[in-house]
């Protein structure tokens, strides 16, 4: 039971993040809220020792301040800096944390890119009669939490508590 929910609540929360933020540009506080309450539930029950939990707050504590940083400099947005801060929780302090952030950072770059792309075109593609979003055509912002998201589901694999949840299986 720990397992499954280990293996369903980070992309489940990550998949309603970057909808939201797509759609609305907006990401609701309750997916970082339940991000951060539901890993320190699952935590010490997945077999996390208090040590290992303290650097996941430790590197959630780092995420946050340099997310801050950006958004205090009006770069990233605050549901942005919260979604990614809970999600760092979940990754903690090891190789699965940086390659978060590649992550994040390789889709984010692509993402912006073909954004831009689409906005250059915007006329056409409203010609042409195309479904998409109004956040993709107008907003003068670009939906972070899309590549959060992308980020962490291909880091996801490579979490101490994914990994943890695994071992509980065998």
């Amino acid at each position: 039971m720990i397992a499954a929910a280990v293996f369903v609540i980070l992309p489940l929360c990550l998949a309603m993040a970057a909808f939201s933020d797509l759609f609305t540009m907006t990401i609701p506080n309750r997916v970082s809220l339940i991000l951060a309450a539901s890993f320190l539930i699952l935590a010490p029950l997945s077999g996390l020792s208090l040590e290992m939990v303290g650097m996941h707050l430790a590197a959630a504590a780092i995420v946050f301040c340099a997310c801050f940083a950006l958004f205090a400099f009006n770069v990233m947005g605050g549901g942005d800096a919260k979604l990614l801060s809970a999600t760092a929780l979940w990754f903690g302090l090891n190789q699965s944390l940086a390659f978060l952030m590649l992550d994040v950072a390789t889709i984010g770059g692509l993402i912006t890119l073909m954004i831009l792309l689409v906005r250059a075109q915007s006329n056409s593609i409203l010609a042409i009669g195309l479904p998409v979003p109004n956040s993709i055509l107008f907003a003068k912002k670009i939906p972070y939490g899309i590549a959060i998201a992308i980020g962490g589901f291909m880091a996801f694999p490579f979490s101490p508590l994914f990994l943890a949840a695994l071992e509980s299986l065998k």
